[in-house]
C-alpha cells in the first residue's frame, strides 16, 4: 500500500464523512462532473500538501478525476482527519502520507515521499512543499510547470522568494483570489477559530477580553464573531491603515505590550514570528488562554514560555497544556500553538471551501494548460476563474441578482454622457 496512515479501519467512517462534505459542496462537485468527462488534467504527476480534511478530500477527487496521477501529504501534523487519510488512500486510490500528531521528522518525511513521486504540479498550503524542493530536489525545479499557493503565509514566503530570485517556478497565488480570501479567511477562518477555541475550552465568550493579533481578513472574521458572542474585542496590528479600520469597525486598539494586561484570551492571525513573547507572558493574567490561527505555530514563542514556566501540565484537557510559572500564574496553550481550528476542531465548514477548492481546481487546469508560457514568479488567479465561481454559488443557493441594460452598458463604457 502507497501513502502511511494511522489506522486502515478508519475508512469507513472517513467515506461517510467526506460525502457528507461534498453535499455542502456543489461547485466543486460540478466541476468534478466536466473534469471526469474532459479530463484536462490527464498525464499529470501531482504532490498536494495540504490539510488532509474531508474538504480537501473532495479536492483531491477532483484533480483525481481530471485525470491526475495525485500524492497528497499533511500540511500541518494537527491539522489530518485519520479516517479520511484511510479513506483517501484506501477507498479513493489517493497514496495518502498523513498521521495526526506525526513528529517533525515524520512530517518532513511525508513530504519528502510527496516530492519524490517526480511531480510537475504541485499544490501547496504555507509552502513547505515547494520549499523542499527547492532546497533539496534541483533536478526538479524545470520539470515543475506550475505550483498553487492557497494561504497568506504561504504567499508571504513566495513573494520573498520571487524578490530574492530564488523562485524556479511559477505559483499561482490561489490565496489572493476573492472568491478564496474574503470568504474562506473571513468567514471559514472566523467560525472555524471560534469552534476550535470553544470545542478546547468550554469557556464562555461573553464578558472575555479577547485579544485578535491581526487584522487582515483572517482576524476580522475572527474579531466580528468573537464580538457576536459577547467578547470585548481588542485588536492589535502594526500596518495603520487595518488598524484604522479595526478602529472604524468599533473595536479597540492598542499595542500587544498594553493588550497583554488586559487580555483573557489572545489569538495570533498575523502569519509572522513571535508575535506573542516572553514580555508580553511575562504581564498576562492568571488563567490566560493562547491560540493562534495562522498557518505555522511560530507566531507564538513557546520557547520562550517554557523558558519562563517552572513546570508545565500537559493535557489538562485535550489540546490545553497550562505553563506554571515561578509567581504561580498559569498561561494555558491551546492545540500546541498551531493552527487551533484545525488541531481541536474541524477547520472551515464544507461550504466555503466550496469557493476556495473550486478556485483550487479551475487554476490547476489554467496552470496546466498554460505550461511553459508562465514564468518563474507569482501571479495572481485570473479574474474570469472568480467570476465564474461566484457566480455559480450563488445559482447554487438560489439567489439571483440583476443584469446589466443595454443603456447602462453603454453608459459605463462612455465618457460623453455627464450629469
Amino acid at each position: 500500500m502507497k501513502g502511511d496512515i494511522k489506522d486502515p479501519n478508519l475508512r469507513e467512517l472517513g467515506v461517510k464523512r467526506i460525502l457528507w462534505a461534498d453535499r455542502q459542496m456543489p461547485v466543486l462537485r460540478k466541476i468534478r462532473e466536466r473534469f471526469e468527462k474532459e479530463r484536462p488534467l490527464e498525464g499529470r504527476r501531482m504532490s498536494a500538501c495540504l490539510h488532509v480534511t474531508t474538504e480537501t478530500a473532495n479536492l483531491a477527487r477532483t484533480l483525481k478525476a481530471g485525470g491526475a496521477d495525485l500524492v497528497l501529504c499533511a500540511s500541518n501534523p494537527l491539522s489530518t482527519q485519520d479516517d479520511v487519510a484511510a479513506a483517501l488512500t484506501l477507498e479513493f486510490g489517493i497514496p495518502t502520507y498523513a498521521v495526526r500528531g506525526e513528529d517533525r521528522d515524520t512530517y518532513y518525511a511525508h513530504i519528502r515521499a510527496a516530492v519524490e513521486h517526480r511531480p510537475d504540479v504541485t499544490m501547496d498550503d504555507g509552502a513547505d512543499l515547494v520549499s523542499v524542493i527547492h532546497s533539496d530536489y534541483p533536478e526538479l525545479h524545470d520539470q515543475v510547470v506550475a505550483s498553487m499557493e492557497e494561504t497568506t503565509t504561504g504567499v508571504i514566503r513566495l513573494r520573498a522568494m520571487e524578490k530574492d530570485g530564488a523562485l524556479k517556478f511559477p505559483v499561482v497565488a490561489v490565496n489572493d483570489a476573492d472568491c478564496k480570501h474574503l470568504f474562506d479567511n473571513r468567514y471559514g477562518t472566523g467560525q472555524s477559530t471560534i469552534d476550535g477555541i470553544l470545542r478546547a475550552t468550554n469557556v464562555l465568550l461573553a464578558g472575555k477580553v479577547f485579544v485578535v493579533a491581526g487584522y487582515g481578513w483572517c482576524g476580522r472574521g475572527v474579531a466580528n464573531r468573537a464580538r457576536g458572542l459577547g467578547a470585548r474585542v481588542v485588536v492589535t496590528e502594526v500596518e495603520p491603515l487595518r488598524a484604522l479600520e479595526a478602529v472604524m469597525d468599533g473595536f479597540e486598539v492598542m499595542p500587544m505590550a498594553e493588550a497583554a494586561k488586559v487580555g483573557d484570551l489572545f489569538c495570533t492571525l498575523t502569519g509572522d514570528i513571535h508575535v506573542l513573547r516572553r514580555e508580553h507572558f511575562e504581564v498576562m493574567k492568571d488563567g490566560a488562554l493562547v491560540a493562534n490561527s495562522g498557518h505555522f505555530n511560530v507566531e507564538i514563542d513557546i520557547p520562550a514560555l517554557e523558558g519562563l514556566a517552572e513546570r508545565v501540565e500537559k493535557g489538562v484537557r485535550p489540546n490545553v497544556d497550562g505553563y506554571v510559572l515561578a509567581d504561580g500564574r498559569r498561561i494555558f496553550v491551546l492545540g500546541e500553538g498551531r493552527l487551533i481550528n484545525l488541531a481541536a476542531a474541524e477547520g472551515h465548514p464544507a461550504s466555503v471551501m466550496d469557493m476556495s477548492f473550486a478556485v483550487q481546481a479551475l487554476t490547476t487546469e489554467w496552470a496546466i494548460r498554460n505550461a511553459g508560457k508562465l514564468e518563474a514568479k507569482v501571479y495572481g488567479v485570473p479574474q474570469e476563474i472568480d467570476a465564474w465561481v461566484a457566480r455559480l454559488k450563488l445559482e447554487t443557493m438560489g439567489v439571483a441578482i440583476d443584469t446589466l441594460t443595454e443603456e447602462q452598458e453603454k453608459y459605463l463604457s462612455s465618457w460623453e454622457m455627464g450629469t
